[in-house]
Parts: structure tokens; C-alpha cells; sequence
């Protein structure tokens, strides 16, 4: 009888043993899988490979969009200029601010912008499951659609770190995951005009996307103003070199092998 009890525990513990063998191998792996897709935020590598995910278009034209509101101490700034140029804009908004201001979402697309989403949270989807992706995407996007009418079709993930759970929750939302090309760093509390204007312009080329911040909601306090006072210097730039600018949605995109699609 001991003999057998001697035995069953020796079993037991190399059953231990192995699942914790397996397991070991297997988390590592899963967790893998999971953050796989966050090589996509290296801007150079992504802008060869996946020009589709940069949001790379016909090279007339420069797709101008902005993150992070809508705010209503600083968006309308932003509104008013793009309106007296004549300009429509794609505004990734978080879900959060926009139940802060819903009349200025509805606003946004009455003016002709394009509304597409950010996500309800600023929070890196990297710490979050497939599960917690999926509900803050689908609460984000019945929130701007309510308020639009229409639902949204673009996302782009908070900090451009996408992750498989990230993949799948759009797929099953019907949302194209779009980054950008150039950016002006316009969240940092170093940036001046000066820098956003030139930071952008030292990596825009025609057909290219550009990363600006409406809102200050999760930048340094006032960095709006930056971007605000530098963005009629970016529109004087493109147009000097001969490049269209728009939103998203009349910009084209480029896949792999550089065709239309």
C-alpha cells in the first residue's frame, strides 16, 4: 500500500513536472503571438513593408489627421483653420471625449471630416486581452456612430502598437487599423512650431500620412498650440510641392507591391 501511494505520488509530480515544462514553453510562445504585430510600429520598416498599415496613397496627395480629441478647449481652433483653407481632415477620436463633447463629433462630420476612432481609452492595447480590446473598440465605435449616424471604418491604436487581439477585434468590428508615415512630435513638452513643422516635413513625401494631435489630453499641457500654429506652414509646404491634402478616405492606398487598392 505505500509502495502504490510511493508510486502514485511520483507519478503525480513528473505530471507536475511536464505541465509546468509545457507551460513554460507555451506562455512565452502565446505571449509572442500576442505582441507579434507591435514590429509595425517601427515607422521605417513598416513604411517599406506595410505600406497599406501606414497609410501610404496616391502620390498627389498627403492624408492630414489628428489624434486624441475631440477637446473642446482646442479642436475648434483646429476646425476653423481647416475650414477657412477649404480642407476636410480624418480625427481619430477616443471614445471617452467624445460623450465630453458629442456636439462637437457631430459638428466634425456635418463640416465633412472624416470621424474615425482611437479607441475609448488612450491605454497601450500591448497590457490588454482580446477580450478588453474587443469591448473598448466596440464601445468606441457604437459611441461615435451614435453620434455620427454612421459607424466608423478607421482605427488606429493608441501609441500605433498594434497587437493580435488588436487584429482580430477589427476584423469582427469591420475597422482598417491605418498609422502614419510622418508625425511632428507635437506631444512632447520640448516641441516648439518650429520642430513640429520641420520634423514632419523631414519624413512626408507625396502619398504619405501625417500624424498631428488635436488635444492635449494625453500630451504636455498646451502642445496643442504647437501643432496649431505650425500646421498652416505644413499646408504651405505640400502645397508648395504640389501635393493635395485631405483625409483618408480620398487618399488612396498602396498595397505590397505598391498598387492601388
Amino acid at each position: 500500500m505505500t509502495l502504490q501511494r510511493t508510486t502514485g505520488a511520483a507519478r503525480s509530480a513528473r505530471s507536475a513536472r511536464t505541465l509546468l515544462q509545457a507551460g513554460s514553453v507555451a506562455l512565452p510562445v502565446l505571449a509572442l503571438a500576442h505582441g507579434a504585430p507591435t514590429v509595425a510600429a517601427f515607422g521605417p520598416l513598416r513604411n517599406r513593408f506595410m505600406p497599406r498599415l501606414s497609410g501610404q496613397g496616391r502620390p498627389d496627395h498627403v492624408a492630414l489627421t489628428f489624434d486624441d480629441g475631440p477637446d473642446h478647449l482646442s479642436t475648434p481652433h483646429f476646425l476653423r483653420l481647416l475650414e477657412a483653407r477649404g480642407l476636410r481632415a480624418t480625427f481619430f477620436l477616443l471614445g471617452s471625449m467624445a460623450v465630453r463633447s458629442p456636439w462637437l463629433v457631430r459638428e466634425m462630420a456635418a463640416a465633412g471630416h472624416e470621424v474615425a476612432l482611437h479607441g475609448w481609452a488612450h491605454r497601450p492595447l500591448l497590457l490588454r486581452g482580446p477580450r478588453s480590446t474587443y469591448e473598448d473598440l466596440a464601445r468606441a465605435r457604437d459611441t461615435v456612430g451614435g453620434l455620427t449616424g454612421t459607424a466608423p471604418r478607421l482605427f488606429r491604436p493608441p501609441y500605433g502598437v498594434l497587437t493580435s487581439g488588436t487584429q482580430l477585434a477589427c476584423h469582427r468590428l469591420g475597422l482598417t487599423p491605418v498609422l502614419w508615415t510622418a508625425w511632428g512630435e507635437d506631444w512632447r513638452r520640448r516641441a516648439t512650431p518650429e520642430s513640429v513643422h520641420d520634423t514632419v516635413m523631414a519624413d512626408l513625401r507625396g502619398g504619405g500620412t501625417v500624424l498631428l494631435h488635436d488635444s492635449d489630453c494625453t500630451s504636455a499641457v498646451g502642445s496643442w498650440r504647437n501643432t496649431l500654429l505650425a500646421l498652416p506652414r505644413i499646408l504651405d509646404a505640400c502645397q508648395g510641392r504640389g501635393w493635395q491634402v485631405g483625409p483618408l478616405r480620398e487618399h488612396g492606398t498602396r498595397g505590397p507591391a505598391g498598387r492601388e487598392g
